[in-house]
Order: C-alpha cells, then structure tokens, then sequence
C-alpha cells in the first residue's frame, strides 16, 4: 500500500492538535509538523503572563512532551516553509528540502503588527509573540527601569501586570479614548484602567506615539501632543495580523486570513487551516471572523483532521478567551459584537469581582467574567443554548 503524508505547517497549538487528533480519528500513516522555532511546540497565552513574571520554564510551556511525539510518530522539522506547490503536491522549505505531501494544514499563526513610526528599530524596542521575544524583554527589565508599553489591549495590560510584579516603572499609551475600547465594553474599561493604576502603572489614554527616539537604543517616546516619555525599553502591542502569505502566493483564498469552510477546508479541498491564520463564517455573529483563541483553534484543528480523515465535523463551539492580570482570571464566553445594552451583576467601581453581560435585541450574546468563574459556565451554557434570560436573573447570577 502506498504511504500517505499528512504535513502541518506550524508549530503551534493548533498544528499539535492536529497532529494529535489525527492519529485519534484513524490516521496511521505519515504525520510531519513544520516548525519554525527549534524548540518543542508550547503554550503562548503564558508567555505574556506567568513565564514573563519568571515563574514558569520554557520547558514547562511545553504543549506535548517529546515522548509524545515519538510515540504518535510525529516527525517535527525546523524549517520556514518557502512555497507550496499545489499541482505537484510539494513544499520549498528554507533548508532547500522538497516535502510531499497528500494532505496539507496551515497553522501558520499570526505575528505581531508593526508600529509604523521612525525610531522602531532601536535597541531595547521588543514584541512580544515568542519566548525568543519574552527572554529578550526578562534581561532587561531589572527593576526600577522604565519601560513604556504601546497599546492597552489584552497584551498590554497582561505585559504591564507582569512587569509591575517584577518591580519595573510602567507607562501604557493607548491611541483610544480607553483601555480595551474594541473589545469591551466602557464599564470594563473603567474597572481595569482603576485596577492597573492602583497598582501602579501609568496609564495614558488618547496618547497617540509619533516617534521612538535615542542614539543607538530607545530613550524617549515622543507624542503627536509634542510631549515625550522616557523610557528604557519599550513594548510594542498593538494587534497581529494572519501569516496568510503562505496560502496567498498558492493561491488560496484569503479574506483576513485563509477562508475555510464549517470543515475547516480551504479552497483547495486537500488543504485545510485552523488557528490565528484561519477565517470562517460563522452564522452565530453574520459575518466571516478570524479568532485569536487557543480554545478556538484546537476545536478548528480537530475538526480539520477528522475532515483529513475523511469524516464528517463541523466548527460550532462557542468562542471562548482569557486574560490573567495580577490576581484577576477574566474569562470570555461568546462575542460581543453588535451589543445594544449591558447587564452588570457586582460593581465594578468596588473590589475586583464583577460580570458584564451582553445583549442584543435581549438576547444575551456574550459575557465578562472577572474571577467570577460560576458566571463563565453559566454564561457559555446560555448562550450556547440560546436559552432566554431575564435581565434580573442575570443582575443575580454572581449571588451565593
């Protein structure tokens, strides 16, 4: 019989999900997984977080073991995949090497995007995507040094948390009139910019950055207000974009990021995407949505290789996310896209426990949990179910 290759292009979660799935749903042949970090696949939520504050190793982000790959017989390969070659069924990669391959996925991710000002290419200016990126930002943040952090979405704000525990002075500029302002809503905005401040970072909204300024290395961050901030190292946080050049130059459909199907198929019915770099209608919320969602991209990498295998599933999990900052667990059940009213149950201008409900049209579409993990399952189950909640249930659902 002939040996059939199945080939993921990226170490990621999303790709170790798929490697692994696909041996569960049957597969028994070739399974290769193309990376391009020469370290075993791991966790990158943490990397903002614990391992950024020191309390985790490298080698505990660690996503499978190594044992676990040699057992399934998943061949990892350090490598930049180049080009694919779709008639032919090959990959170019970096080394010069051609792989084949009978079945392909794209788990490429997504990197980081680029703050378009003079001056980014200073010493002590970072990302932070890797944990090359982390372990770059960790020798220089001694404390008492001051760094400034571009952007108040959830990287930001998770990156300010985790230098103020390591001592260092914490500025955050963001451009919005809020912290958070494209994925929350204003009450809980308010409830982390207070939080962050009575911690001690610095929080600058409407602070729009011109500039990054020094000789050889950053020393001061200039403002379209004309006012500057010094800073010994900066941290850019402003977004990803989809590694969807890949899929593009092979001619795949893209529309901010690979268009796949409810099957996790892409144009090309032997080519299938899952994680940051993937796209897909969901019927849910009307619209085409690329997710930037581990929970997300495992459910997206499972469905793929069941597809690869020949079975029938579909995406249809409610999309889920989390943020840890100091000693707050948000978690995120649903979309709020398109809301017209919001529910509180807790005060958010008091303690640091408190649920933000979504509506829309009545119907509740997404919720914020801040250490409030009861509401998380309760608020996935509603929504999922598309059950009908009163506005004082939900005023009430927190209660002991």
């Amino acid at each position: 019989m002939t040996t059939r290759r199945a080939v993921i292009v990226g170490g990621s979660h999303a790709g170790v999900q798929l490697a692994g799935s696909l041996r569960q749903e049957g597969w028994t042949d070739e399974i290769t997984i193309i990376g391009e970090e020469a370290v075993l696949p791991y966790h990158r939520p943490p990397l903002s977080k614990a391992y950024l504050a020191g309390k985790h190793t490298l080698d505990e982000l660690a996503i499978r073991s190594a044992e676990f790959y040699n057992k399934q017989e998943i061949h990892l390969v350090d490598a930049t995949v180049e080009a694919i070659d779709r008639s032919a069924g090959l990959l170019s990669l970096s080394t010069g090497e051609e792989v084949p391959y009978d079945k392909l996925a794209l788990c490429t991710g997504a990197r980081p995007r680029r703050l378009p000002v003079p001056g980014v290419d200073l010493a002590g200016v970072y990302y932070l995507r890797s944990a090359a990126d982390v372990e770059m930002i960790r020798e220089e943040s001694s404390p008492g040094r001051r760094v400034v952090i571009i952007g108040g979405g959830y990287i930001g704000l998770e990156t300010a948390a985790s230098l103020r525990a390591l001592g260092l002075q914490v500025t955050v500029l963001e451009a919005t009139e809020r912290v958070l302002e494209r994925v929350t809503a204003p009450e809980v905005s308010a409830f982390f910019d207070r939080i962050h401040r009575q911690e001690g970072v610095n929080i600058r909204t409407g602070a729009l950055v011109e500039a990054l300024s020094g000789d050889v290395r950053i020393r001061e961050v200039f403002l379209s207000s004309g006012e500057s901030i010094p800073a010994d190292l900066v941290i850019v946080g402003i977004g990803v974009e989809p590694n969807t050049e890949l899929a593009a130059d092979a001619g795949l459909l893209v529309d901010n990021g690979v268009v796949i199907d409810g099957q996790s198929r892409t144009s090309d019915r032997n080519i299938m995407a899952a994680g940051d770099c993937a796209s897909h209608d969901m019927a849910r919320y009307g619209r085409r949505i690329r997710l930037e969602s581990v929970p997300s991209a495992g459910e997206q990498a499972k469905v793929a290789a069941a597809t690869i295998c020949g079975k029938s599933k579909n995406i249809a999990a409610l999309p889920w996310f989390w943020s840890d900052q100091y000693d707050l667990k948000l978690q995120i059940a649903g979309l709020n896209t398109g809301y017209d009213e919001v529910v509180l149950s807790g005060d958010p201008t008091r303690g640091r426990e408190f649920t933000c409900f979504y509506l829309r049209a009545g119907e509740l579409i997404a919720a914020d949990c801040i250490n409030r993990p009861r509401d998380f399952i309760f608020s996935k189950r509603a929504i999922t179910q598309q059950l009908r909640i009163s506005r004082a249930e939900l005023v009430l659902a927190g209660s002991p």
